[in-house]
């Protein structure tokens, strides 16, 4: 079992269908797990997810439309619509503002390492779900959809929204990337 061999089948999946290859089961004690196993700077836990499935996909997707106005084609959103399920990825800005007070020296890090340790949980949760066969993209919706989501689910005012991630039934294989030159990006000295 190698971590890479997650992130090598890790791909951007927008052709989703609302037929997933595990239960939903599954998935929720996945996200579970992910989400108690990624690490946080000093511990903080920040990280909030919410998972809508079913009818509160659909309302999801559609509320997001409507608080574009038409901004946004309804085919594109439409198609996050299709997934099975969306996972909301938050950060709770309360944990972020006590330890920011009780470590005031590394105050203005906390926010950044509250969205570091949201963005290795996203990449995790992504990698896990392609290994139980589970296609997915990650989405950015957010501010304009804020209101609406919190609303939505009643959630604190101080979750705040970071990514929206919709995941279903794989219906077709992305094109094949291209193979970079890493050595432009990635610099080893001895």
């Amino acid at each position: 079992m190698k971590i890479y061999e997650g992130l090598k089948l890790r791909r951007s999946y927008y052709q989703l269908n609302k037929e997933l290859p595990v239960s939903t089961d599954e998935i929720h004690a996945l996200i579970n797990e992910v989400t108690e196993l990624v690490p946080d700077a000093f511990n903080m836990k920040s990280a909030r997810v919410v998972v809508a499935l079913g009818d509160k996909q659909d309302e999801l997707w559609n509320g997001i439309y409507d608080v574009f106005d038409g901004k946004v084609a309804r085919e594109k959103v439409d198609g996050f619509k299709a997934a099975a399920g969306t996972i909301l990825y938050f950060y709770d800005e309360d944990v972020v503002r006590g330890l920011q007070e009780k470590f005031a020296a590394y105050a203005e890090n906390f926010p950044v390492w509250a969205n570091q340790a949201n963005g290795m949980l996203q990449i995790n949760i992504w990698s896990a779900l392609r290994e139980l066969g589970v296609g997915a993209n990650i989405q950015h919706y957010n501010p304009v959809i804020d209101d609406f989501v919190h609303d939505m689910f009643g959630l604190p005012e101080n979750w705040k929204l970071v990514a929206q991630m919709p995941f279903g039934g794989i219906v077709t294989e992305p094109a094949s990337k291209d193979k970079e030159n890493i050595a432009e990006r990635v610099k080893l000295y001895e």
